[in-house]
């Protein structure tokens, strides 16, 4: 079976491949989980955050947004102790303080999830690169979603972290054309 060649390292990186990366997520709390750990992931690689996920769903309520947005300066202190994530103070601030932006924009907007989607119009981008060397690290679309959310008081949101999420939640599908996942996904 052919893959995308940068899952093709790690069991982990496969089983995330096959079964999540690019299939179209509308729940609001798997929205959040996703937007931490790719900013989670800024200067890191992705098998380190994938390697860390667990660990992090325990350390952060199971990404609980409400608990999280009312985080103490305690508890935060506790998670820079704890070696199941990466104890970066700026990205655990980042956590607590987009889970505060994360709920105005639930409620502005009736769902994370609608908010999100309107950057593509409600509808997956299809694109179909031949090879990964082809894939772009942002777009006219991630731009302006990293800006918004700027905006909206979020952090660690530049646009190519935008991007990943992008192509994580299925906003757009970037698996290549001979990934035996990328017409799965266009069908959905």
């Amino acid at each position: 079976m052919k893959r995308c060649t940068w899952a093709t390292s790690s069991q982990s990186e496969e089983k995330y491949h096959d079964e999540e990366w690019g299939v179209p997520l509308h729940d609001d709390q798997k929205l959040f989980e996703f937007l931490i750990l790719e900013g989670a992931q800024a200067g890191l690689s992705w098998s380190i955050i994938l390697n860390k996920r667990e660990g992090y769903r325990s350390a952060f309520d199971n990404f609980d947004i409400r608990k999280i947005s009312q985080y103490s300066a305690k508890k935060i202190d506790s998670l820079l102790l704890n070696p199941e994530i990466v104890r970066n103070k700026l990205k655990i601030n980042s956590t607590v303080t987009n889970a505060k932006a994360f709920l105005k924009v639930q409620q502005e907007f009736e769902g994370f999830d609608r908010y999100i989607w309107q950057f593509v119009n409600g509808k997956t981008i299809q694109n179909t690169w031949a090879n990964a060397s082809q894939v772009p690290v942002s777009t006219i679309e991630s731009d302006a979603l990293s800006n918004d959310l700027k905006k909206r008081g979020f952090k660690f949101v530049g646009t190519t972290i935008c991007y990943a999420y992008m192509q994580a939640i299925g906003m757009v599908n970037d698996h290549c054309v001979d990934c035996f996942r990328h017409s799965m996904i266009a069908k959905l």
